[in-house]
């Protein structure tokens, strides 16, 4: 039986040589299969990369591999694997992507404690990367770290997992932070569906705000006076908790999803 093939992108030179010989070594083999039946291949990792251009030129010549490991964090950008994985997926959309980071394992740690504002933005980056890394192509989150040091435990896990059907894989410190990250994004999306109702009119304003048009023109095409509609957009950037700018209010809007990029028509000038 073919063997499950397994590359990897790491700018840690001392990184890519550890995992490739530890996981060569064991000689691990996984369940593979479906309904129809399984059988057990051996995983083996084929070759490592510094960079996604190494990677890319390698692939011209070789099969692409049924594992693509990339590192979140790379070449000093803390996602810079992310641009990686996008346009793996995008080239070869067969090769299931496992981002490989220690950047998850404690990030709600002791100093944010104390510290609401900050440990809530940080729940909120946290779910915004990993839910960027889904949407682009990747299939689990794998952690760098383990108990007693460094292990590929949990690589092979990922792909265990995957193999038997799952459609992601979290390890589980990586899991308790998204755990965390998605109570408190539901929080915030609940909280605003409760306390933050827009009107037909303001919808309305804010789509004619994406489209560029001043506060004059937006009061002709609502029908109300120009105080009107300055007071409207006022009140907006009050219940949206930022200052009072249409590219603001706009942006907020858009994040929160209470209105829809796709509904932004661009008007001509008058």
């Amino acid at each position: 039986m073919t063997p499950i093939r397994v590359m990897m992108v790491d700018d840690e030179p001392l990184i890519r040589k550890v995992v490739k010989q530890e996981m060569n070594s064991r000689n691990v083999t996984v369940e593979s299969g479906d309904e129809n039946g399984s059988v057990m291949r051996r995983v083996t990792m084929e070759d490592t990369f510094a960079d996604g251009p190494a990677l890319t030129a390698a692939l011209a010549t070789l099969a692409p591999p049924d594992y693509l490991l990339v590192d979140m964090e790379f070449q000093g950008e803390p996602t810079g694997g992310l641009t990686i994985t996008r346009r793996v997926h995008e080239r070869w959309p067969d090769v299931r992507i496992i981002i490989f980071s220690g950047r998850f394992d404690n990030p709600l740690g002791e100093e944010l404690q104390a510290d609401s504002a900050a440990r809530q933005q940080r729940l909120s980056d946290i779910g915004r990367v990993v839910m960027d890394a889904l949407r682009i192509g990747a299939s689990a989150f794998v952690s760098k770290n383990a108990v007693g040091g460094f292990s590929v435990e949990n690589i092979l896990r990922a792909i265990a997992c995957l193999e038997r059907g799952e459609r992601c894989y979290f390890n589980y410190p990586v899991m308790l932070t998204l755990k965390e990250a998605a109570e408190h994004y539901f929080d915030l999306v609940a909280g605003h569906d409760r306390d933050f109702p827009l009107t037909d009119t303001e919808r309305q304003l804010l789509l004619l705000e994406a489209a560029g048009c001043t506060a004059s023109e937006i009061s002709d095409r609502l029908g109300e006076t120009d105080k009107a509609v300055q007071e409207r957009q006022k009140d907006l950037s009050r219940r949206l908790g930022i200052v009072n700018k249409s590219a603001a209010r706009v942006a907020k809007a858009i994040s929160l999803g209470l209105v829809s990029p796709a509904d932004v028509r661009f008007l001509p000038r008058q």
